[in-house]
């Protein structure tokens, strides 16, 4: 006992005082799952499907914790700053990729501040277009596009993976499509089923129960693949777009200083979690393909996310609204 209580305190002298914090992770305390979106669409969502069983598997409280605004930088930035005891962790959207290249003045860096924990999967989007717009498939819209005809559309905010896959489209095809944003997903369907946009993209989650009701017309999914989800909706690839991919994705991450050991067990947790059939089965409802992917995937797929999109981002001098 007393050589234990030696070692922490010259453990403490040097600044390692976490050395012993995975010894009884997580029992100290109840582990906050920040949403860095608020409720009502994916991100609080996917939060609010792990925190109950992660609280199962760990035999610890989690509490959903939703600090939203500015595309997830605020909620991002209150995880990256947090202690890294290993009790904060965050569910993260795939704008978490492009708010690097996208903000002037990002309060931390994606990469340097921050740990990938887990990729929990990802979803192609869906472009729809709205009643009033008359059109009725991709390809009439691509066609109408190519002789001139002007179009709008809407995302869910400058900066989103919808906002840059539309915008990639029409830069490539010279298309005169105008991106009009929302904050957030609620707004742009309302305005979408109101037929004040003609186009609008996001996630399956978002959008599907809007196509099965009949309000808006699905065009074209984002992903290489058809989705299981609206087998008869084509992709852009195979709509004139060869190798076009643009996935809605969804992680977890914690601050950069998070002891290791703690960062793969919480990875190995959420990977029990994702296998379990009434988990994925709540995440295949919500149009999400399970990845379950470790630190090891996590981070090279983040980075493509950001070379590829932050790029685009960079190079079209796109900027916040």
């Amino acid at each position: 006992m007393l050589t234990k209580k030696i070692l922490c305190l010259i453990a403490l002298m040097f600044g390692i005082g976490q050395v012993f914090a995975a010894d009884d992770w997580p029992s100290r305390k109840p582990i906050r799952l920040i949403s860095v979106f608020p409720p009502g669409g994916s991100v609080d969502a996917v939060a609010r499907v792990l925190a109950p069983a992660l609280q199962a598997q760990l035999k610890q409280t989690v509490v959903v914790e939703n600090i939203g605004g500015a595309s997830g930088v605020i909620g991002t930035n209150a995880l990256a700053h947090s202690d890294p005891d290993g009790y904060a962790f965050a569910v993260v959207f795939d704008t978490h990729g492009v708010n690097q290249a996208l903000k002037d003045k990002l309060p931390y860096d994606t990469l340097k501040d921050i740990a990938q924990v887990t990729l929990i999967g990802s979803s192609p989007m869906v472009i729809v277009a709205s009643k009033k717009s008359e059109i009725i498939s991709f390809k009439e819209l691509t066609d109408a596009s190519k002789s001139g005809t002007p179009y709008n559309y809407g995302s869910i905010g400058t900066g989103s993976l919808g906002h840059l896959a539309m915008a990639s489209l029409a830069k490539k095809s010279q298309f005169e499509w105008t991106h009009i944003p929302y904050r957030g997903g609620g707004p742009l369907m309302a305005d979408a089923l109101a037929g004040h946009v003609n186009l609008a993209i996001g996630s399956v989650y978002l959008i599907k129960p809007h196509i099965d009701a009949n309000r808006v017309i699905a065009l074209a999914v984002t992903s290489p693949k058809r989705s299981a989800d609206l087998p008869n909706v084509p992709t852009v690839s195979e709509s004139g777009f060869p190798g076009f991919d643009a996935p809605a994705w969804w992680g977890v991450i914690a601050p950069v200083k998070t002891p290791p050991d703690i960062i793969a067990k919480m990875n190995q947790a959420i990977i029990a979690v994702l296998k379990k059939p009434e988990i994925s089965k709540k995440l295949d409802d919500q149009g999400i393909d399970i990845i379950a992917g470790g630190p090891e995937v996590f981070e090279p797929f983040l980075k493509k996310q950001m070379n590829t999109w932050g790029k685009f981002v960079q190079d079209n001098k796109i900027k916040e609204e």
